[in-house]
């Protein structure tokens, strides 16, 4: 890690609702993500974790306190400068996969050259050198539906990575995998961390955790600690 903050949250909150249907999902939560870190985010349902994750993606905005990216405060950006950043820095890797059925791997991985409109040569570059990332490249031509569970997730990842997304953001990203395919990704994520890119990862598994540099538990709409998990790839505390 280079000592240098990539994310910084103070006194964040979130209420969801009005009067007495009012819901405060986060507490006050103040967290910093060191550029290069590899984040498991642990905690019970309706902890504040995944709530805290929309946020950092830019997917949903905090009631109260302060969220700076690289510095710049994003609650002062307007809606097209939080989709710019979005699309521009950060990387989203989910359980489902969430691939289109009926397209091919590479054409999956050039959706979000697409939504950013380059060229088509461009685009087919790019995510041929994603897949070749993930070690795909041979099934390019392939659709989900002729992959395995762990090849899918690896497309997946390679969507996320089309962009050279500064961070990426993966919620349960083994969880709708077998034990051996769930090693192969995290192994993989370790990997990606390595060449300097800063993972946020929510999982319930503590084994899944373990593989992180540093794991953040969530409790009741707050972080309730922080460990620095000195030997990854070691079973870390679940709670």
């Amino acid at each position: 890690m280079t000592g240098q903050a990539i994310i910084e949250l103070k006194g964040i909150t979130k209420t969801f609702g009005q009067g007495i249907a009012a819901f405060q999902a986060l507490k006050g939560v103040d967290l910093t993500i060191e550029r290069g870190d590899f984040v498991a985010v642990m905690g019970p349902s309706g902890s504040g974790k995944s709530t805290t994750m929309n946020i950092l993606g830019c997917l949903d905005s905090p009631t109260s306190g302060v969220f700076k990216f690289l510095g710049t405060e994003v609650q002062s950006l307007t809606n097209d400068q939080r989709s710019l950043l979005r699309r521009r820095y950060l990387g989203f890797v989910f359980q489902g996969f969430n691939l289109l059925a009926r397209t091919s791997a590479l054409e999956n991985v050039e959706l979000p050259l697409l939504y950013r409109g380059e060229r088509k040569e461009q685009r087919r570059e790019a995510a041929m050198r994603a897949l070749d990332r993930v070690g795909l490249g041979p099934w390019a031509d392939h659709t989900p539906a002729e992959l395995s569970g762990g090849q899918q997730q690896r497309v997946a990842i390679a969507r996320a990575l089309v962009t050279d997304p500064e961070v990426l953001l993966a919620d349960e990203p083994t969880g709708n995998l077998d034990s051996e395919r769930s090693i192969e990704i995290m192994e993989f994520l370790t990997e990606l961390n390595a060449t300097g890119i800063t993972i946020l990862m929510v999982t319930h598994e503590a084994e899944m955790a373990a593989y992180a540099k540093t794991v953040v538990h969530f409790k009741d709409g707050l972080v309730e600690r922080i460990e620095a998990n000195h030997r990854q790839g070691a079973p870390v505390e679940a709670n």
